[in-house]
């Protein structure tokens, strides 16, 4: 998706070797627009697959599945991470370790917005680790629906998430996919100047 890539080279900031800060569009401030598109593009991808809801997790991920939600037509349910006063019964959880802020969460969803009916897409905005996406995949199969697929607005290839999710029967559609952040830089897996740094 040239306009993602275009948006991550122009505002991305390189931290490290393995953080990229996108929070001028995505993580802390979010481009409509941008989200717009990246809703489109996964509501293409997914388009005959028979989604019936959309599972997220708060807070990043919930612009852009709300614009896939958009365009799809399907509600769309996001895991807290927080405890609430509203949310306290008949709840479904699992336990997500996030290695950015080194700890583990539980997440929760009520059981009254996803049952065995649904057909589930999970979206959320970076794949690392892969720890957000099974915990969501976990509250689905604990909610005996079924899930078509998860779709990633950044996915970190260098990382292991991409590999265990593919490696485990899911089909995973990233956007744009992160071949290294090596020397404050940011490349892209199968991006043209990848391949014509292979051709050298």
């Amino acid at each position: 998706m040239e306009l993602l890539i275009e948006k991550i080279k122009n505002e991305g900031i390189v931290l490290s070797s393995s953080v990229l800060k996108v929070d001028s569009f995505l993580n802390h401030q979010i481009d409509p627009q941008l989200m717009q598109e990246v809703g489109k593009e996964f509501a293409e991808r997914f388009a005959d697959s028979g989604i019936t809801r959309i599972l997220t997790i708060e807070s990043s991920g919930i612009a852009p599945a709300v614009m896939a939600g958009l365009q799809l037509k399907v509600p769309v349910v996001f895991a807290r991470k927080r405890k609430s006063l509203t949310l306290v019964n008949d709840l479904i959880t699992a336990s997500v370790y996030s290695f950015t802020k080194q700890e583990t969460s539980e997440i929760s969803v009520s059981k009254k917005y996803l049952d065995e009916k649904d057909k589930v897409l999970i979206i959320d905005d970076f794949l690392a680790n892969g720890q957000a996406a099974l915990g969501l995949a976990e509250i689905a199969k604990k909610a005996n629906a079924s899930i078509a697929g998860i779709g990633i607005v950044i996915e970190k290839g260098f990382q292991d998430g991409g590999r265990l999710l593919r490696e485990q029967g899911y089909r995973v559609e990233s956007l744009a996919i992160l071949d290294s952040l090596e020397n404050g830089m940011v490349s892209f897996e199968n991006s043209s100047e990848k391949m014509e740094e292979l051709a050298r």
